[in-house]
């Protein structure tokens, strides 16, 4: 294994223990109501964060932006507005679905598709290469740990008495699966922004940008993008639930750990761009399940270690366990497929 590889699998897997774990913050605001808190980390992690880095970063920003392409701008922002669109899908339709159902459609869709969409447009030649072989061989492995994971899930839900997705009809359950099956295509176009705003990074690299760095002219551009959802959504919330009166007198603690979220969230991006970077140029596309798997252990370890499997079944646990065995294993498979 050379050591770019070495170093870009190490980044792709940390960002996804990043991205893994920022949402556990919001537990401890508790006298926020989720759109309160989601909200604080829109704004501090899909805006202000990402902007800051690339001014501080990226030489001569706005010179670089006006020079660009204009469908390279257009394709960065489309897919942006697009990943902000399934981040939304994904909170409803987890909420009506249920979260193990829910989530394992959505990831399932998720994995996939951020991997293989970009690898058919742009270097479908590298299909049936061993490289490519291992990469479907290692996201369908994936596959398999999510379907382990959610049946843990459905378990774990079963056993506390959670109401099952569908108990109020047939027609509530299709609403939910549309919206999770809309969630799981939009989301995966985080990924696309970085694989198809290359261009950006080319530029920003003669702009005097570090290789590692270049990846910032993305990011600002597409969460901004993917901030219009999640805070057009927020403030609909906020203004029908008629919860706008907790941000008055919040608690610093509350403003600190929604923005906690927030750092988190963005670290997880771009720890995961300078991974992808370092992977060379199918970096966006080996490195995408990888990100979602390592994602995957990390939400479930820290579940498993707050508290949330007491009282589960042992079933629950094995399959718990056994998902994310499976999800290892697709590591292993396709980081050793990179080498080649």
């Amino acid at each position: 294994m050379t050591s770019d590889l070495g170093t870009g699998i190490a980044g792709v897997l940390v960002g996804g223990i990043f991205n893994g774990s920022f949402v556990a913050p919001i537990k401890l605001l508790k006298r926020w109501s989720w759109e309160t808190s989601w909200l604080v980390y829109t704004v501090s992690g899909l805006l202000l964060i990402p902007w800051i880095f690339a001014f501080v970063t990226i030489p001569r920003l706005g010179e670089l932006y006006s020079s660009a392409s204009p469908s390279t701008l257009l394709t960065v922002l489309g897919y942006g507005f697009g990943w902000g669109i399934g981040s939304v899908l994904f909170g409803i339709g987890v909420n009506r679905m249920g979260l193990a159902v829910g989530y394992g459609i959505i990831l399932g869709l998720l994995a996939p598709i951020g991997t293989f969409y970009p690898l058919i447009m742009l270097h479908p030649e590298r299909l049936w290469t061993t490289q490519g072989k291992a990469l479907i061989a290692g996201t369908a492995i994936v596959l398999g740990g999510i379907v382990l994971l959610a049946r843990a899930g459905i378990l774990r839900e079963r056993a506390a008495g959670v109401p099952q997705a569908g108990a109020a009809g047939g027609s509530s359950f299709a609403t939910a699966l549309v919206i999770c099956v809309l969630a799981g295509i939009f989301s995966p176009m985080l990924n696309f922004t970085f694989v198809f705003g290359e261009p950006l990074q080319a530029q920003a690299i003669r702009f005097g940008a570090s290789t590692a760095m270049a990846s910032n002219a993305i990011w600002p551009l597409a969460l901004t993008a993917g901030t219009l959802a999640n805070a057009g959504y927020c403030i609909f919330l906020l203004n029908r639930n008629r919860t706008w009166g907790e941000f008055r007198g919040a608690a610093p603690g509350h403003w600190f750990y929604g923005s906690l979220m927030g750092a988190l969230c963005f670290a997880s991006f771009l720890i995961y761009g300078l991974g992808a970077t370092a992977l060379g140029s199918l970096g966006g596309i080996v490195g995408w399940p990888l990100f979602m798997s390592m994602s995957l252990i990390t939400s479930n370890l820290l579940g498993a270690f707050s508290g949330e499997w007491k009282g589960a079944p042992k079933a629950a646990w094995r399959y718990s366990m056994a998902g994310i065995a499976v999800l290892i294993v697709a590591i292993t498979v396709i980081a050793r497929g990179g080498q080649s």
